[in-house]
């Protein structure tokens, strides 16, 4: 009898250990599936893992986006440091800088946010200062606007707030979310949901906005 006992208990313990053994498994083989969706390399250009947004934003020193229209990418930098590179997509006509509204096309140059729009169509948005100088005095010469909306432009500038964004020079140029598959807008730079999330907590009105060909 005690021999026959030894024997059911030796069972029940083998079963429990490899029971036990069979549920841990699972959680083990799962963690590097994990980091791999945390660090998705391959849809972003560099790693990407979870941030603390606003811990990351104090972390940036002198914050400035690059697009670089040929690539189809954002670049986020802190200082001369890129800390990020997001997929973008462009105007349905992506070659060419901007010359007027409905042209569909990306502008490119030197610019600033103007304003962040939590309530965006598009997700989120974070405006840009189209029209730049360089446009206006463009737009001045080929007659597409006046000396007073000419003027106007400027001092908006010079302000560091939004030009006008209603001559037909166009306007309403936005960083914005709903994809970035192909190119689609009239005009903006759209991203990803979850990249315009991140952008757009990282960084702040007046940040510089650079648009190469």
């Amino acid at each position: 009898m005690p021999q026959r006992f030894g024997s059911v208990l030796y069972l029940i313990l083998f079963a429990g250990l490899t029971f036990g053994s069979a549920i841990a498994t699972p959680y083990r083989a799962a963690e590097p599936v994990r980091r791999l969706l945390d660090c998705d390399s391959s849809a972003h250009g560099i790693p990407r893992k979870p941030l603390d947004s606003a811990g990351e934003s104090q972390l940036l020193s002198a914050p400035r986006i690059v697009v670089r229209k040929g690539e189809r990418k954002l670049l986020l930098y802190s200082g001369d440091k890129l800390v990020r590179t997001y997929r973008a997509a462009l105007g349905l006509s992506p070659f060419g800088d901007k010359v007027r509204e409905g042209d569909k096309r990306t502008p490119e140059g030197d610019f600033y946010i103007f304003t962040k729009n939590d309530k965006s169509a598009f997700y989120l948005s974070l405006g840009i200062s189209y029209p730049n100088a360089a446009h206006a005095e463009r737009g001045l010469r080929a007659g597409l606007i006046n000396k007073s909306q000419y003027d106007t432009i400027l001092a908006a500038l010079n302000a560091h707030k939004a030009p006008p964004q209603n001559t037909r020079l166009g306007g309403d140029i936005y960083i914005h979310g709903n994809g970035s598959g192909s190119d689609w807008t009239w005009g903006c730079v759209a991203l990803e949901n979850e990249d315009i999330r991140e952008l757009f907590n990282l960084v702040g009105v007046g940040t510089p906005v650079s648009i190469k060909p």
